[in-house]
């Protein structure tokens, strides 16, 4: 009886540590050659990088909202569109609008049905505004609020953070500044990969 006990603790001892052993760095997971400072407030902070044109993106934001939804205070998710040309930061100003509104995620759902199931692409300001209406916010508000120097300034911080952090593709996750995970595989195992950085981070957080 000892014997199968002992047989049975070693089984499940190995079982748990292939699970970690099976994510490497360098392969499932990579780190930042210009790190962002570690804040150490006891606190893991994951940021999703995302464009609302990207169909993985759209596919994704579910899915990391369900699994944000299950962490714990140690752990905070939090999103900023990706920057690379026109395009891309006329998404930014409008993901920076409706943050400034406090909509909440169901504009942002609202933002990637528009475009993914409506074909309303809101590629220009009147098609942003347009849209923002439909929320009950006045036309001269929106304006006023896209062209803030707020947004501005948050739109500014995005493009040196994409560049400092060397996004390549969209979505990738980057944990505390310090590890990036992209896209490359199923959803639920891309937060499964960021799961096992999260542990790694935690003492140091």
């Amino acid at each position: 009886m000892k014997y199968h006990k002992y047989c049975l603790t070693f089984l499940l001892l190995f079982s748990a540590l292939s699970v970690h052993a099976e994510y490497k760095l360098g392969r499932d997971y990579g780190s930042i050659s210009r790190p962002l400072p570690v804040k150490q407030d006891g606190v893991v902070e994951v940021l999703e990088v995302f464009w609302y044109g990207c169909g993985h993106c759209y596919n994704l934001e579910p899915v990391i909202e369900n699994w944000s939804s299950k962490q714990d205070s140690s752990v905070k998710l939090t999103k900023m569109p990706v920057t690379w040309g026109p395009a891309h930061q006329l998404h930014a100003k409008l993901f920076y609008t409706v943050e400034a509104f406090e909509l909440g995620q169901k504009a942002h759902t609202a933002v990637f049905t528009s475009i993914h199931k409506e074909s309303n692409y809101l590629s220009s300001d009147e098609a942003i505004i347009t849209f923002l209406e439909t929320f009950d916010l006045e036309r001269d508000q929106i304006k006023k609020q896209m062209n803030s120097f707020s947004v501005k300034q948050k739109v500014k911080r995005a493009i040196e953070l994409s560049r400092q952090l060397k996004v390549t593709a969209v979505p990738m996750l980057f944990v505390d500044g310090q590890y990036k995970i992209e896209g490359k595989r199923s959803h639920s195992e891309m937060l499964k990969v960021a799961d096992h950085v999260i542990e790694l981070q935690k003492p140091v957080s």
